[in-house]
């Protein structure tokens, strides 16, 4: 080291931001012979306690509200295009996935309990192909709003579009080898050679 410099502390690479968010669902009694109660996530809570055991938070009519977990919402640095895409929608969301529960004598009245938190749509739609789960979004509060796209700010790098080539089998000739009038397919069209 020369004289006069000061060390440098060794940079260290933020892979991912996490934040505790609070997961607000409702039951909903319903009038149908088949299905007694509609359970579905109606909003998340930044920067919530753990709760060891659901909180009641409102009761109306026929539907009760609780706090029923908290979760971490985790942001990863290779996943910004997704929450790009989030945000970058009319009404930016927060998606939840609730889990089946097994019936016992623990989660009684309890048929849901929340399983995930995120931010990426691409992530719910996973959870959407299996048909087990319900996957609702919840509006996202300003507060997660800045704190996602300052994520992203520090994080996004834009990937050129690379078109992928396809690759040949041994002995394949490349298009435009063979002339017209020696072995190239016919293409039809409605009854048109083309």
């Amino acid at each position: 080291m020369s004289e006069g410099t000061q060390p440098q502390p060794p940079m260290t690479v933020e892979r991912s931001a996490s934040m505790p968010l609070g997961v607000v669902i409702e039951r909903r009694a319903l009038d149908n012979p088949w299905q007694q109660w509609r359970w579905r996530p109606v909003a998340v809570l930044p920067g919530a306690a753990v709760v060891e055991d659901w909180r009641e938070l409102m009761r109306g009519g026929g539907w009760v509200r609780w706090h029923a977990a908290t979760l971490p919402l985790v942001l990863h640095r290779k996943e910004t295009e997704a929450y790009r895409a989030n945000l970058s929608g009319r009404l930016p969301v927060i998606y939840v996935v609730l889990r089946k529960t097994a019936p016992s004598a623990a989660t009684a009245g309890k048929e849901f309990k929340p399983f995930l938190v995120t931010a990426s749509p691409y992530e719910a739609e996973g959870y959407l192909e299996s048909g087990e789960e319900i996957v609702e979004g919840v509006a996202m509060p300003p507060v997660l709003l800045g704190w996602v796209q300052a994520f992203i700010d520090r994080h996004h790098v834009d990937e050129p579009f690379v078109k992928r080539k396809r690759k040949r089998d041994k002995g394949e000739e490349p298009p435009g080898a063979q002339s017209p009038g020696q072995g190239a397919p016919v293409l039809r069209r409605r009854g048109f050679d083309v």
